[in-house]
């Protein structure tokens, strides 16, 4: 692949490739903590909702779309509107391509000129490589929610990794 890297944001032209890159994260793992995939119609109100609010990018490669990453409220209350939670999906065909590291160069730069301080990323326990990304890119371990889910027959634990803006 000779192409360069294009992150850019996501439109709803994009919800199929996003849909078809979440669906492996559903079905097969506990990497996702939804049961059910969604499809393309729910992606694109997805990336609609969080694209108006925080973000929404894409990374694409030669018309390829490789990987997505979002902003999203953390929680309803008043005094947490200023900070968010981050999510990151990748192709399985372009891992530890530098792809993750580049979407959220460029979307946690987007939410910090939005005015959030802080980003919050939820890790379901184990992942290695999600938590090998979130730490090389500035977030720290602040705590887990031990056996917060059930999936795929077993309890799930949550890590959560911060990074301040």
């Amino acid at each position: 692949m000779t192409d360069a890297l294009t992150i850019r944001d996501a439109q709803a032209e994009d919800a199929a490739a996003c849909a078809a890159i979440y669906r492996p994260h559903v079905t097969d793992s506990w990497i996702s903590f939804e049961i059910e995939a969604p499809d393309a119609a729910e992606m694109a109100r997805r990336i609609a909702d969080y694209g108006a609010s925080h973000a929404w990018l894409v990374a694409t490669r030669g018309g390829e779309l490789l990987g997505y990453a979002y902003g999203s409220q953390h929680r309803t209350r008043a005094a947490y509107a200023s900070s968010c939670d981050v999510a990151i999906y990748v192709s399985a065909a372009a891992p530890r391509s530098g792809i993750g590291r580049a979407l959220y160069g460029e979307l946690l730069a987007r939410l910090k000129a939005k005015g959030f301080h802080a980003a919050f990323a939820g890790i379901a326990q184990p992942n290695p490589a999600s938590v090998a990304l979130h730490e090389a890119c500035g977030f720290t371990p602040v705590g887990i929610y031990r056996e917060v889910g059930w999936k795929m027959g077993a309890w799930r634990d949550v890590g959560w990794w911060q990074r301040v803006l």
